[in-house]
């Protein structure tokens, strides 16, 4: 059998790839791996070209191996797929344990780093200092009894987060509700409405057939006029993976959490922490655990006397008490008459095709490159029209070798587009996939990835960085685009930041590349610092042209969504800290106590800086993948610490003119060029000339007074 994960590709050969060459593949290269690596030691490599420069290449030529397998097990899942995905995650683990826990290979860094230090650029020594820290964290130093508890506790943590992440998949792609009343539907935009009955129709049904995405979830609960329904979906929501929702004998995450909590606290004991915020932070800008926690309560401090007066302000104009499920839908209607703004009336101005031209003459005139998109397909014939539409067509690069026929990309589904970044002489900067729209076995939310790393380790050994952007925005109904809320464009401008500090990095390798080694409460910079500009007038027509007449949006609308922005600020404000707090307390506090702790600090978190009571069955935080199975464990408060950053760093933009092109040149330079390659704080003071201030921050969401 050919396996076409171990086969030389520019991009992933995605429709040839079957669950079968998974394991087997993953097995081959890790086997290869420990080979070469037990051979570079035996040799005495003790350099930085003969021993660091092929460990990159090892581990660059692993994470290329893996990331199409990821990648398609988050967005076309199948029991298939996911158990041979699952069948690798301890191979990996294994694999890299080892490697973070090898002593000879400490002490060859150690020695490179010593005895090179003179002549190594500083990203060199920044990474070597990367890596002797990750060998501490990993407990090189343990003796071999402690290392093997690290490594056995890794694989099982490995474990219990991706079971966490199933069972929130299968019990969203589970809830469905099956409308036949037409007056349920009251208040519905007309895509919803259109999407649903579409969705009864492919189920043989009449009437309407709801899933529980994103896009139908929002809907509902800020247009339904049916009270009934909006309490339905918000209780199918907020109890994915609970005792509370669907089938909890099979998808109850309680358990779950009290052993990923536990098993993280073993770790973090294991290496010298006393819990896990401890073990987080010594890969972050923050210091210390009252370092974050100072933070966080200085915010709310600002934040909750704003929450509660704009809470009660809504409550006064709905003229009842309010339920969690009602806050949304009275929120959009007083947002209406307060500024005369709908988000659903705005849609038709927002025509994806357009978003994305817009968004990408942004960067382009940021940054000095072009965008172009490519032909994609996965079969026979390629997809339908490019996505981009409208606008000047620019000449596509040449194919990447290995593309396939004519150049077109090889994708995993139909809804996936590609496009390239090119510098102004026309050479390739970088790639990405974009892939936006709802639909089953595919994991809600938005986010960037890495496909392909860059690397550039000498001659005949260089690679372009190739990202992943997903959303779950509502797909095209007939023959019209997807038509985007304004609050769906910001989220498109963040994934796509944090998609440019990917591309447009300079660095050569892999493991301080992009957002790789970047401090992970810096790394949310690029991506909020990319959301002002989806709020800017001189940007705003760039993104808006209306679906039928073409037109831009009126200035007065534009007028009154700008205005809107600060439109409670401060309720969105405590909701990210309410989450902030609960993982920085759980991860510091909990021992092994189990859920029943968990939910008693939500409670008490909740009490000092939320102003909604959500009603006792939300299990909100049994589907907080964020925290309990992606990136962010007693990292969640990366978002508000990284909004600081943002804010301060635009705010430079606005004192000189948002496209003036040294400031730009001069973020480039300093933040989406450098990657992980320097110090987060030393990279800001470059760009700002001085340290970030929180002003900024308090300016923007209308909480300086």
């Amino acid at each position: 059998m050919t396996n076409p994960l171990l086969q030389s590709h520019d991009l992933p050969p995605f429709s040839a790839i079957r669950p079968e060459h998974i394991e087997p593949a993953i097995r081959q290269v890790l086997d290869e791996n420990r080979a070469k690596l037990q051979s570079l030691l035996a040799s005495g490599a003790k350099t930085w070209d003969s021993l660091v420069v092929p460990l990159e290449e090892m581990q660059h030529r692993l994470s290329r191996t893996w990331s199409p397998v990821g990648h398609m097990n988050g967005v076309v899942n199948s029991d298939e797929l996911r158990a041979a995905y699952n069948a690798c995650l301890p191979l990996l683990t294994a694999w890299h344990t080892d490697l973070a826990q090898n002593i000879d290979l400490y002490a060859a860094y150690e020695h490179i780093l010593k005895n090179e230090s003179g002549r190594l650029t500083a990203a060199q020594r920044k990474l070597l200092e990367n890596a002797l820290r990750d060998f501490r964290l990993a407990g090189v130093a343990l003796p071999e009894e402690k290392k093997q508890q690290f490594k056995t506790l890794m694989e099982k943590l490995t474990t219990l987060q991706s079971k966490f992440d199933e069972n929130v998949l299968d019990a969203t792609n589970a809830w469905s509700r099956h409308v036949t009343n037409e007056a349920e539907l009251n208040g519905l935009p007309a895509p919803v409405v259109q999407r649903a009955r579409a969705a009864a129709e492919a189920a043989g049904k009449e009437g309407w057939l709801f899933s529980l995405d994103a896009p139908n979830y929002t809907a509902v609960l800020m247009h339904a006029e049916d009270e009934n329904l909006r309490r339905e979906f918000y209780h199918g929501w907020v109890t994915r993976g609970s005792d509370q929702g669907l089938s909890p004998e099979r998808w109850d995450n309680s358990a779950l959490m009290g052993e990923i909590l536990a098993t993280r606290r073993e770790l973090a004991n294991l290496v010298g922490f006393d819990n896990y915020v401890e073990y987080s932070l010594a890969t972050k800008m923050a210091s210390s655990t009252k370092e974050v926690r100072e933070f966080l309560e200085q915010l709310a401090t600002k934040s909750k006397p704003v929450a509660q007066r704009e809470f009660a302000d809504l409550v006064k104009f709905a003229g009842r008490a309010l339920s969690a499920w009602d806050v949304g839908f009275y929120a959009e209607r007083q947002k209406q008459q307060k500024f005369s703004l709908s988000e659903e009336a705005l849609r038709p101005y927002f025509p994806l095709p357009r978003v994305l031209q817009g968004m990408f003459a942004v960067a382009e005139r940021l940054y000095g490159v072009n965008i172009v998109e490519r032909a994609t397909g996965s079969g026979p014939h390629p997809n339908p029209p490019p996505l981009r539409g409208g606008g000047d067509q620019k000449p596509s690069p040449p194919p990447l070798a290995g593309e396939g026929r004519e150049g077109v990309v090889d994708v995993y589904h139909p809804d996936a587009r590609f496009y390239d970044i090119l510098n102004r002489d026309g050479s390739r900067r970088g790639s990405f996939f974009v892939d936006l729209y709802a639909r089953p076995k595919k994991r809600g939310g938005a986010w960037m990835d890495e496909c392909v790393g860059r690397k550039h380790l000498g001659a005949g050994s260089t690679t372009l960085p190739v990202a992943y952007l997903v959303c779950n925005f509502t797909p095209p109904v007939g023959k019209q685009p997807s038509l985007l809320t304004h609050s769906e464009v910001v989220t498109m401008f963040h994934e796509f930041g944090h998609g440019l500090h990917h591309m447009l990095t300079r660095v050569d390798y892999p493991s301080i590349a992009g957002i790789n080694g970047v401090a992970w409460d810096a790394v949310e910079l690029p991506s909020q610092f990319m959301e002002n500009f989806a709020w800017r007038p001189e940007v705003l027509p760039l993104i808006s042209s209306h679906v039928d007449t073409g037109e831009p949006l009126p200035q007065e609308e534009l007028q009154r969504l700008l205005g809107s922005r600060t439109y409670q600020a401060g309720m969105a404000s405590v909701r990210q800290l309410e989450f902030a707090l609960f993982d920085l307390r759980i991860h510091s506090e909990i021992a092994g106590e189990g859920i029943e702790r968990v939910l008693q600090i939500l409670g008490e978190v909740r009490d000092s800086v939320a102003v909604i009571k959500p009603p006792a069955f939300n299990r909100f935080a049994h589907g907080f993948q964020h925290i309990f199975s992606g990136g962010y464990a007693a990292g969640y408060y990366s978002y508000k610490w990284a909004e600081v950053l943002a804010a301060d760093a635009f705010s430079a933009f606005e004192e000189q003119g948002i496209f003036n092109e040294q400031v730009s040149r001069r973020f480039l330079s300093a933040i989406l060029e450098q990657g992980g390659s320097r110090d987060a704080m030393e990279a800001f003071v470059d760009f700002r000339g001085r340290k970030p201030q929180i002003e900024p921050l308090l300016k923007q969401l209308g909480l300086a007074a």
